[in-house]
């Protein structure tokens, strides 16, 4: 990654857009609305392999498919500026100090576009309290938040989640993102998906939104005030209590969420197995005139597929093209694509995420 090439960057999203329209002819979407990142500096996340030789411990990367010969990273130049500021000063603090070295193996940093920065080390051995204090000097000397991991352990010398604050059609919108969960790695493309998915839904607040795979809440607080009630499906612990987190910072009193998982849902709508977490959510009266799904790479299943196609509109986000396309061929069936949209999430790399929406014929 020291070579990014970013003369390269137009062309190699164009090569993706042709990609995509290819793919997804035969299903004659619109013209694509296409998203570019920042060619540099977009990452929020990042993590390295911890690499020991010759007394010395460095960040590392390797060639696809390799594990014997790293790659030296000094500089990451598709990291925050801040990870990229960051990397010297800890590589430097690690040297220093053989009780933060001894048996690290890992490094991941979870930074903000509001500046914060979480850090955490994995090791390869347990931490005691000589670990701790060293820890925290470090921490307190570089102004971060800090995490030690090692087997069958999890030491917070703080808090293990950073606030981000995304700017969303002028409007800024807070939330936490926890250590080891999922949050979106580019920021500002995060922002340009949430505006567009608030494009296809204006004139919606006489009816309610369903979300499924709502993770910490990205889609369903910044689509709150555009429908009269969100309800919101997730089944991790963690993204849960986040989004409910999420919901207080920004004020928010229309959104609900459940910790359920998309299939689970289907059945309590369906009435073959209903679920306890949902029973007092007064999902009877709800009026769903739209759903919203994030689903992971594996896509929809085909019973979440045909009870979604029982709503008069669709926003489908996809970090998986294939999965997208099958999907859709199931939708379209009932739905006509009416909006097609390319985010570029992963610049330089084959990764794609798309948005379409939907609407009942």
């Amino acid at each position: 990654m020291h070579d990014v090439q970013v003369e390269q960057y137009g062309t190699l999203l164009a090569e993706k857009q042709q990609r995509i329209e290819e793919q997804f002819a035969a299903l004659s979407i619109p013209s694509v609305d296409v998203f570019a990142s920042e060619p540099l500096h977009f990452r929020q996340r990042a993590e390295f392999r911890i690499w020991h030789e010759d007394g010395r411990c460095f960040h590392a990367m390797f060639e696809p498919g390799t594990k014997t010969n790293p790659i030296e990273i000094t500089d990451f130049p598709i990291a925050s500026k801040d990870i990229c500021d960051l990397i010297p000063k800890i590589t430097a603090a690690l040297n220093a100090n053989p009780v933060l070295h001894n048996r690290l193996f890992q490094i991941e940093y979870l930074n903000t576009l509001s500046g914060e920065m979480l850090v955490t080390l994995i090791y390869h051995r347990q931490l005691d309290d000589e670990w701790i204090a060293a820890a925290t000097a470090l921490k307190d000397e570089l102004g971060i938040h800090l995490i030690g991991r090692a087997r069958k352990m999890r030491l917070l010398l703080d808090q293990d989640y950073v606030i981000e604050e995304l700017n969303v059609d002028g409007k800024k919108l807070k939330y936490k993102q926890v250590e080891a969960s999922f949050t979106q790695p580019n920021a500002k493309i995060s922002e340009k998906m949430l505006s567009w998915a608030r494009s296809c839904t204006q004139g919606s607040l006489d009816h309610d939104l369903l979300e499924l795979y709502c993770g910490n809440g990205n889609f369903s607080l910044a689509m709150a005030d555009q429908f009269r009630r969100v309800f919101a499906t997730e089944i991790s612990k963690t993204s849960v209590y986040a989004a409910n987190d999420g919901k207080e910072m920004n004020g928010i009193e229309n959104v609900m969420f459940a910790r359920v998982s998309a299939e689970e849902f289907t059945e309590h709508m369906k009435g073959t197995h209903l679920r306890r977490r949902l029973k007092d959510m007064d999902l009877e009266n709800a009026d769903f005139g739209t759903v919203l799904v994030d689903p992971p790479r594996a896509g929809l299943d085909e019973e979440s597929c045909k009870m979604i196609s029982q709503y008069p509109r669709i926003v489908y986000i996809s970090c998986n093209p294939d999965t997208l396309e099958l999907n859709l061929k199931q939708l379209s069936e009932t739905h006509t694509i009416e909006r097609f949209a390319l985010f570029d999430q992963f610049p330089y790399t084959h990764h794609v995420e798309c948005g379409a929406y939907l609407v009942a014929k």
